[in-house]
């Protein structure tokens, strides 16, 4: 792989600040999203003044822990526009959840937040090994989601080509790596594996592509996953994360030079980690629920959101700023299984252990009187014989037992046996209630 390291002066001067010229700007930033909020956002004035506490209470970052979280839900009481800290006539876009499990939560942002949002999807894409004039193959949907648009943008901020290809349309994606020879690809990892399946479908060497750097993100993936990738595809896998009720992609990045966790853009958005239950603020180093405020936006600033994200917080690397380690699930995503809790991210690092089994599976949860099991259904590998798979499932059905502590059985399917995702796959499948 191409060596990336970027030079001295690709860098933003914030980047590399001391961490206390990072925090005189936080605070000043924290003090004016508090007051921002408090004034212009009903549910923020309720909030605050239900929990006894005010803008000018916060003297120090710490203060923050004094103020009051903000939930997915808060935000879909508000639905649509209640929680917007402008006129809606100041709001440039909207964007929004696909509200599968409700009402959709509804975001906005002002020209500038749009800028803002540019801005550190650009320096995401540089952290990765992009640069001005490359071409970026966008595979991220289109739309509502945040995902297109947010890599869209950033793209063209930094000066790259921009490929909208969108999701979908397996066979065209693979026609247009091999026809326009992309740079960067910026996809979720998932559907990625589905474009090499494609390219290996039509003959074509994966490694062979332009591809140089993969960017990857809206689901949580592993090191064992990014092995995987960068081993068939010859180039970096990076992992950028972002969730749309705090911006969208571009909250934090990898750096392509240290791959080490993602360093949280912290001029723009400031991050806690919290015991899910008990709700204190976590010391540095521990894992726990990720809790992000925003600093910089205008139309739609959120105060201690609650991610659901599980990770915890390290010091700075290759940046000054703090490093958030890979998200290995979310709180709503654990799945319990006779008093085991286990995440997908689990499965994914034991099946990808197992040369014979590939990474396409899905957990299914069934229900046996009154005991919860747990199915694993995996595609054996392309060119893998039958009894050699089948073999790999008992092997599979060990590594879960010895390594998490839970008794699975293993459903070995034939390749292309399992759905493809265009975007985030469908990693849980209960069939409890059926």
């Amino acid at each position: 792989m191409q060596d990336l390291t970027p030079r001295p002066g690709d860098l933003e001067p914030i980047e590399t600040a001391s961490r206390d010229e990072l925090a005189a700007l936080q605070l000043e930033r924290l003090q004016w999203t508090l007051r921002h909020a408090y004034d212009n956002v009903p549910h923020y004035r309720r909030a605050f003044d239900a929990a006894q506490v005010h803008p000018d209470d916060c003297k120090q970052l710490s203060d923050l822990s004094r103020f009051p979280f903000t939930s997915k839900q808060d935000l879909r009481d508000n639905y649509p526009f209640g929680m917007f800290a402008v006129p809606r006539q100041q709001v440039a876009r909207l964007h929004a959840s696909s509200g599968t499990t409700g009402r959709p939560t509804v975001v906005g942002y002002t020209a500038r937040d749009i800028t803002t949002w540019a801005h550190v999807v650009a320096r995401s894409i540089r952290a990765s090994g992009g640069r001005p004039g490359d071409k970026v193959h966008v595979a991220y949907g289109y739309g509502l989601f945040t995902g297109g648009l947010g890599a869209h943008y950033g793209a063209e901020a930094l000066g790259c080509t921009v490929i909208p290809v969108s999701g979908g349309m397996t066979e065209r994606q693979v026609m247009l790596i091999k026809d326009f020879e992309p740079d960067v690809i910026m996809v979720t990892p998932s559907y990625m594996l589905a474009i090499v399946d494609e390219m290996q479908r039509q003959g074509v060497d994966p490694s062979s592509t332009s591809l140089k750097v993969g960017i990857f993100g809206a689901e949580p993936w592993t090191d064992q996953m990014r092995h995987e990738l960068e081993s068939v595809l010859d180039m970096h896998a990076v992992d950028i994360y972002g969730l749309s009720e705090v911006m969208g992609p571009g909250v934090a990045n990898e750096c392509v030079e240290s791959k080490d966790g993602l360093h949280v853009w912290e001029d723009h958005f400031y991050p806690e980690v919290v015991d899910p239950v008990t709700e204190e603020v976590l010391p540095e180093g521990q894992t726990g629920e990720l809790v992000f405020t925003s600093l910089t936006k205008e139309a739609m600033p959120v105060i201690r959101y609650r991610t659901r994200d599980l990770t915890r917080l390290l010091p700075g690397t290759a940046r000054t700023m703090r490093r958030m380690a890979r998200v290995t699930g979310r709180s709503d995503d654990m799945i319990i299984v006779r008093g085991v809790n286990l995440f997908p991210t689990q499965i994914e690092e034991l099946i990808l252990r197992t040369p014979a089994l590939s990474p396409h599976f899905q957990c299914v949860l069934t229900r046996d009187g009154r005991l919860d099991s747990l199915i694993v259904r995996v595609e054996r590998r392309m060119g893998t014989d039958r009894p050699v798979a089948d073999e790999a499932a008992g092997e599979l059905a060990r590594l879960v037992k010895n390594t998490i502590g839970v008794s699975v059985a293993v459903d070995v399917v034939e390749p292309a046996g399992i759905e493809r995702s265009m975007g985030k796959m469908r990693r849980i499948v209960d069939n409890r209630d059926r």
